[in-house]
């Protein structure tokens, strides 16, 4: 898949940050870790990527953020709680949707193995 290069270099990078900070900390400091790890990678990346929401004639400009845009491809979507549940799936899923954006990684860096954190979205139809 033509996605699946630049996914494992984020990953690679989220697990160097789970590496180095474990479990515990806040979204924000997770995000900020992840984004030095990305620039370090040549990796271009937004954070907090404004998502506008257009419903019916109202258009709210920054309606929602993508936490981590990577190369205008894939949206990175960073928790850390202790569990992920079907509404943070159901976030990830209307991010792409409304972005127009076929992958989403949603890595939630509460656990102690991050393999066990990481959920991976492929959107077929856009």
């Amino acid at each position: 898949m033509k996605f699946d290069i630049l996914s494992n270099k984020i990953l690679g990078a989220a697990i160097e940050v789970h590496k180095h900070l474990g479990p515990g900390l806040l979204e924000s400091a997770y995000e900020e870790c992840l984004s030095y790890e990305l620039t370090k990678l040549g990796i271009h990346h937004k954070r907090q990527q404004p998502l506008p929401l257009i419903y019916k004639e109202v258009k709210l400009d920054h309606g929602y953020r993508i936490d981590i845009l990577a190369e205008d491809k894939i949206i990175i979507e960073i928790k850390s709680v202790e569990i992920l549940s079907p509404l943070h799936e159901a976030q990830i899923l209307t991010y792409l949707r409304f972005a127009k954006k076929e992958i989403g990684l949603l890595i939630n860096f509460n656990v102690l193995q991050l393999k066990n954190g990481i959920r991976r979205f492929v959107m077929t139809h856009i």
